[in-house]
């Protein structure tokens, strides 16, 4: 497993002349916005958060527990009309980031939240099989049985647009309507370099990372629970300029609060499980043949991805409406209410039913993307995990023409790592090798020092010492320190300073300790 420190700066032009669009009006500014460029830090961290009621209580909404087999879901509704089920991003986050606004919605629909399994006020039951993407969209189909539902609207935010795709690709029949905010497309495809940092300033940045140092060091010596260390821990990230990552407008002190106290609650390493089963799908192609009605609203300065996301959204789904909306960020529906909830009840209005015969024809079209899909050399690798067994897994299928197959950087780790598990260093040394020239072409200095201290690594193993020697120099003379973790292996490094200890001392191979 790779895990890495970065700071994306880098702003792509964007045309987007080629794609259905439509930009709304710009509202008059009201608060502090990112280009406002203030900084406001704090003097220490904050230990106690202010008391802040949920918005149900404020609301006077009632929840209920539903049974989905194995575990109970959390559920809110309000309003009638076409039913619409709210699914949120995360992974980890809750249904309640969607309130108060999504209250609009309940003159023209019958709105529904939930809490998926492993979050908020569902069930923490991993069942069987564990936490994955698959087991929540089919905790997401018992709903709408238990709901009495026969076809639903799905609005999916983050990586909720994600699961509302492949819940779509799963249940075709069961949606009469998709609408994707801020998605995440589920693309094994480059979506430029994060520009969540270009608003946030060095003063900023230095103050989040010594806060979250004396946290730490706070739990540590307070012996508090893990859920108030990540409350406190986003909380003190927010109100030290954090907001500006995915909000365009700052939110209020109250929102800060409400954030860290109920927005973010999950099972213990829920993100982190439910992130690697969301990178072993890829949903390229799968809704050329839509006949589901869809429509992408994206805020104009969501920062989350490059510029060319919406684009790469876009023509995965050929026959969607794209809507952007000015002044608003990742949260769009909380930003610019007024544009996005009209956009909403337009959609919802228009809806027309789907003809069985092309819901038919759609399944066909799903069932060869889905053969696709899962024959790729990107799925074998991306579905083998990082242990052991998965690199025996990987070597038993592998051939010399993934090579030229794959295209991700991460790809080429895992099966660089494969190969140098089953003790095939050559090959793994030309796997190594495209990593290189991919992190060259991006300009990423993070997997650029990563793909020469590998190929290094392997040619020590060889006994080509002098490549080897080559190969750490280079990554010396980047004068990096900038780290990396790989855990199956129990290394943990920063650049420059190892490549200068392999200068003295070959690497001597270490063994991948994950089953």
């Amino acid at each position: 497993m790779m895990i890495c420190r970065r700071l994306h700066l880098a702003v792509l032009s964007l045309s987007l002349s080629t794609i259905p669009l439509a930009v709304t009006e710009a509202r008059p500014q009201e608060r502090e916005s990112i280009f406002d460029l203030k900084v406001q830090i704090e003097e220490g961290p904050i230990t106690e958060i202010p008391a802040t009621p949920r918005w149900e209580e404020k609301l006077d909404l009632e929840g209920r527990r539903i049974s989905v087999g194995d575990a109970e879901l959390y559920v809110e509704e309000e309003g009638s009309g076409i039913p619409l089920v709210l699914i949120n991003g995360g992974p980890g986050g809750t249904h309640h980031y969607f309130h108060p606004w999504f209250g609009r919605a309940k003159d023209f629909a019958r709105v529904i939240y939930y809490d998926q399994r492993g979050t908020g006020l569902s069930d923490y039951e991993p069942g069987e099989d564990g936490y994955s993407v698959e087991q929540a969209v089919e905790d997401l189909d018992a709903l709408r049985v238990a709901l009495g539902i026969d076809t639903w609207v799905l609005v999916g935010y983050s990586y909720g647009g994600f699961l509302a795709q492949y819940y779509t690709a799963n249940h075709p029949e069961n949606v009469a309507g998709m609408v994707l905010v801020g998605a995440l497309p589920g693309l094994w495809t480059d979506l430029g370099p994060t520009r969540q940092y270009d608003f946030i300033s060095q003063a900023e940045s230095d103050k989040m990372r010594e806060i979250r140092t004396q946290l730490r060091e706070l739990r540590g010596r307070e012996e508090w629970p893990r859920d108030k260390y990540i409350q406190l821990l986003v909380y003190n990230n927010f109100v030290n300029g954090d907001w500006k990552r995915q909000h365009y407008f700052k939110p209020s002190s109250e929102r800060f609060a409400r954030i860290a106290l109920y927005e973010w609650v999950q099972d213990t390493d829920f993100n982190s499980v439910m992130s690697q089963s969301v990178d072993k799908v890829d949903l390229a192609g799968a809704f050329d043949r839509s006949p589901i009605p869809t429509l992408i609203l994206e805020g104009k300065w969501d920062l989350t991805w490059g510029e060319a996301k919406p684009m790469i959204l876009s023509r995965n789904h050929p026959n969607a409406r794209m809507v952007v909306i000015e002044q608003a960020g990742h949260s769009i529906y909380d930003e610019n209410p007024e544009a996005f909830f009209a956009q909403l009840e337009s959609f919802l209005r228009g809806l027309t039913a789907v003809d069985i015969t092309q819901i038919e024809s759609f399944r066909e079209h799903l069932a060869d993307w889905r053969a696709r899909w899962k024959g790729s050399p990107g799925y074998q690798l991306k579905a083998a995990g990082w242990g052991m067994s998965g690199s025996e897994q990987i070597t038993e299928v592998y051939t010399s023409s993934w090579l030229e197959k794959l295209s991700e950087p991460s790809d080429f780790l895992r099966l660089g790592f494969a190969l140098y598990d089953l003790e095939d260093y050559e090959q793994a040394l030309l796997a190594f090798a495209k990593l290189e020239e991919l992190a060259e072409a991006d300009g990423d200095r993070t997997r650029h020092a990563v793909a020469l201290i590998w190929q290094g690594q392997m040619l020590d193993l060889l006994g080509r010492r002098e490549e080897a020697v080559a190969r750490y120099q280079r990554v010396v003379e980047m004068n990096s320190d900038d780290g990396m973790r790989h855990d199956q292996y129990g290394l943990s490094y920063t650049f420059s300073s190892y490549a200068s200890e392999r200068l003295v001392t070959p690497f001597q191979r270490v063994e991948n300790t994950w089953p």
